[in-house]
């Protein structure tokens, strides 16, 4: 792994984590001593490097799928269309716009669909992004970076 990737996976971790509300002490209690939070901060330093199987599991810790973790990683399968995204559901429900207010709407209701009552993040799928753009009459990448800039969005694939 190099070092740039160890960063960018680090960094992807520490957010994730922060924006669950989690300090590695946190992280460390919650995973009964299987995740120190001395490894835990290495990996997000980039100082150590995390092998896929471990990264996994913190993928499954923090309830991410791996990829949202990889950089790089080509996920929506072609060039041009929009890619999945990741959401924090705690900044999405302060926006007041309507295009947040349709997202926000949606991210409701997956969360029931899968009885995720208690998540702070939530994954939307490319064809989710894409329908949700059209809803709120924008285009995906304006969506988007909408989400960015009202700071409801944690992560979109490279």
């Amino acid at each position: 792994m190099t070092t740039a990737s160890a960063t960018s996976i680090g960094a992807r971790l520490r957010r994730v984590r922060r924006q669950q509300g989690l300090s590695l002490a946190d992280v460390e209690e919650r995973s009964d001593g299987n995740w120190k939070a001395v490894v835990v901060g290495a990996y997000e330093r980039g100082d150590r490097a995390v092998s896929i199987a471990r990264l996994a599991g913190l993928a499954d810790f923090y309830g991410l799928p791996l990829s949202e973790l990889l950089p790089g990683a080509q996920r929506n399968g072609a060039e041009g269309r929009s890619a999945g995204i990741v959401l924090d559901l705690t900044s999405l429900e302060a926006g007041t716009s309507a295009p947040l207010s349709v997202v926000a709407r949606f991210a409701e209701q997956i969360q029931r669909t899968r009885g995720d009552h208690n998540g702070r993040i939530l994954s939307l799928r490319a064809s989710d992004v894409q329908m949700l753009a059209l809803t709120s009459g924008t285009s995906p990448a304006d969506l988007i970076a909408r989400l960015r800039d009202e700071g409801a969005l944690l992560a979109v694939p490279a």
